[in-house]
């Protein structure tokens, strides 16, 4: 599926995080007009069963509203403001569905889901996902990510031709993850954090015959370091910055 883009690929980490309100359409918008091949976003399930796309446990942090993701229904939740905590430029923008983000990329860019029920991991989340996909037959812009290997394996189970990048957690806490939890798991991508990653890192995944896609790189120095090194993807909260780091036009 990655043949089609340059390398290594720039994901827009839930959007362009640094110039607009994290996991919401015009942050999506804006990553791919500033030449993104991709976004990635967090991905979790309301109260009544729907496919919403918001980071946080909570909305506190990102929205008008205060009180767990999993306890609002669609329609409370789309009542909540999730732009003006941002810039009063963004007032009035919702907290989007996963299927709205599909219409928005449209058919010619990556999508990274990180399946994020961390709190809720039996409740169905990836099943849901999957079928969105398969209703919208996008099968080949999708990348599937988590740190919780169950659900990269129901993915695998249901959708085995979207290709899954184990998450790993920064130091200690993440080696596990980034060793034997990734040689011996049926992954095509590590996705370390940039502060665990190195070039020794990188040879030792290509030597599996997979991918290395890293987060988050935001400088213009973190993001050659990373290409000089062979990574395959890059994820970013300033993917203009990234795009001209590689002297892609933009």
């Amino acid at each position: 599926m990655f043949e089609h883009y340059p390398s290594p690929v720039i994901f827009a980490h839930r959007g362009d995080l640094t110039y607009a309100p994290e996991n919401t359409l015009p942050s999506f918008q804006q990553a791919l007009q500033k030449g993104a091949d991709g976004v990635e976003l967090d991905a979790k399930l309301t109260a009544d069963g729907q496919v919403i796309v918001i980071h946080d446990m909570t909305v506190d942090r990102t929205t008008t509203g205060k009180g767990r993701v999993a306890s609002f229904k669609l329609d409370d939740i789309r009542k909540l403001d999730a732009g003006k905590w941002f810039d009063e430029k963004f007032n009035g923008t919702k907290v989007p569905m996963l299927a709205e983000v599909f219409e928005l990329v449209g058919k010619d860019k990556l999508i990274n889901i990180e399946l994020t029920n961390y709190s809720t991991p039996r409740d169905g989340l990836v099943l849901k996902v999957c079928e969105l996909i398969k209703r919208h037959n996008i099968q080949k812009q999708i990348l599937f990510s988590s740190f919780l290997p169950s659900n990269l394996k129901i993915a695998a189970q249901t959708l085995p031709e979207i290709p899954r990048g184990l998450l790993a957690m920064p130091g200690l806490v993440g080696l596990w993850a980034r060793s034997f939890g990734f040689m011996f798991g049926e992954y095509q991508a590590l996705h370390p954090h940039i502060s665990s990653t190195s070039r020794e890192q990188v040879q030792r995944v290509h030597r599996l015959n997979r991918r290395v896609h890293v987060w988050t790189a935001n400088s213009p120095e973190e993001v050659n370091r990373l290409k000089e090194w062979g990574v395959d993807g890059i994820f970013t909260d300033d993917p203009q910055t990234a795009v001209r780091a590689l002297g892609r036009s933009r």
